[in-house]
C-alpha cells in the first residue's frame, strides 16, 4: 500500500481524519506524528481519542512527556518528546516498557528520541500550508497497512 495524502483545510477535518483513524488502532502499534509546531499533531490525536469514547480533555504532553488513555479496548499512550535534547532521555524516561506489544504508542517529535524507538507501523507528516495543512500516512508494517485500508473505507464512505 502506498502513501495516503490529504488536504485538511481545517481543525474540523484533523479531527474527522483522527476519528477515521481510530478503528484501526491495535494493541502494540506505533504511530509516529510528525510536524512543526502547531502542525495539528495534537488535534490529530484528540480526535482518535474522541471516536474511541474519551470524553475528558486531551492536551499535548509537551510537558508531562506522555499521557494515558484507557479508551475502548486500548491502552493508548501519547509522548511527546519535543523536549528531548539527547536521545538517551528516552532511556532515562524509562518508557522502554510502553512497548510492549499491548499498548498503542502515538509519538510527537519521535526524530527526538534519536532511533531508540520501535519503528512505526504508521508515520503520519503533518504539513502547515497557507490555509489548512497536508497529511501523508505512510504504513511501515502490515499492521500499518491494515489501519490505511481501513482508514481509507472510513474516508471514502463519509
Amino acid at each position: 500500500m502506498l502513501a495516503l495524502k490529504t488536504i485538511l483545510p481545517d481543525e474540523r477535518a484533523t479531527l474527522a481524519l483522527g476519528a477515521a483513524l481510530a478503528p484501526g488502532l491495535e494493541p502494540g502499534m506505533t504511530i509516529y506524528l510528525r510536524g512543526e509546531l502547531g502542525a495539528g499533531k495534537t488535534t490529530l490525536v484528540r480526535g482518535a481519542l474522541r471516536a474511541l469514547g474519551h470524553e475528558g480533555a486531551v492536551k499535548s504532553p509537551t510537558y508531562t512527556l506522555v499521557e494515558v488513555y484507557d479508551v475502548s479496548r486500548l491502552h493508548l499512550h501519547h509522548f511527546d518528546f519535543y523536549r528531548f535534547q539527547d536521545p538517551r532521555e528516552w532511556i532515562d524516561a524509562g518508557f522502554r516498557e510502553s512497548f510492549n506489544g499491548r499498548n498503542v504508542s502515538l509519538i510527537e517529535w519521535p526524530e527526538r528520541a534519536g532511533g531508540m524507538l520501535p519503528p512505526a507501523d504508521v508515520d503520519i507528516a503533518l504539513g502547515l500550508l497557507e490555509t489548512g495543512r497536508s497529511a501523508v500516512l505512510t504504513p511501515s508494517s502490515l499492521a500499518g497497512q491494515k489501519c490505511l485500508a481501513r482508514l481509507e473505507e472510513r474516508l471514502h464512505a463519509s
